[in-house]
């Protein structure tokens, strides 16, 4: 199925498949993420555990789409053939966290030694600005998909790197920066993803500064 963002650009769907893989090193018990998941799916199911144990609610935004080309090989079967995000999508996700507005965008690269920025779009940039002028915790969940590496990197952040690729900059951003700058977060079996432990570290050196 074909789907194009408003621009007429055509929307690339993620590619990568995983399976559960787990392994001990030097006796400890090291998780990877659910190698039958999407990165996306694998936040999915940790803001649902988030949402059934009180934590936070947290859910991915829908984007509206508009459907063009339906075929029907069969009576009771339709099958969507092309269609247009009706409008530039903003962030992945957000919702509320001890009350505080949480929005996050989520991002994966087969990169090994850094990120680029093309993944990410303007407006979603700008949105985040917005969020954060506003007072809202906002971030960006990077997994660097060939060794299974998830980091939370601030938006803050993300933003003088974003703006500098204009002025002669990098247009990525190594991966060590982002070990630096960032949270790692390791995978867990409840939640998946316990990204908002590393929620947890922004506000503390937000309420410290």
């Amino acid at each position: 199925m074909a789907i194009h963002y408003p621009n007429g650009s055509t929307y690339n769907w993620p590619k990568d498949n995983h399976r559960p893989k787990s392994h001990y090193n030097n006796n400890k018990l090291t998780l990877y993420g659910d190698r039958g998941m999407t990165l996306e799916q694998e936040i999915n199911k940790s803001n649902l555990y988030y949402l059934n144990q009180d934590i936070a609610v947290i859910h991915k935004k829908p984007t509206p789409i508009q459907i063009v080309k339906v075929d029907y090989p069969k009576r009771s079967a339709a099958v969507i053939k092309e269609a247009y995000f009706q409008k530039a999508s903003t962030t992945d996700y957000n919702g509320i966290y001890m009350g505080n507005y949480i929005d996050f965008d989520a991002k994966e690269t087969r990169n090994l030694t850094s990120f680029p920025l093309a993944n990410f779009h303007k407006h979603q940039v700008e949105h985040m600005r917005k969020c954060v002028h506003q007072g809202g915790i906002c971030f960006a969940l990077i997994k660097f998909v060939k060794t299974d590496e998830l980091f939370l990197f601030k938006a803050t952040d993300l933003f003088s790197y974003w703006d500098s690729q204009y002025v002669g900059g990098k247009k990525s951003i190594k991966k060590t920066i982002i070990e630096k700058l960032g949270i790692k977060i390791n995978y867990s079996l409840n939640p998946t993803i316990p990204y908002l432990s590393a929620v947890d570290q922004l506000l503390n050196s937000k309420g410290e500064s």
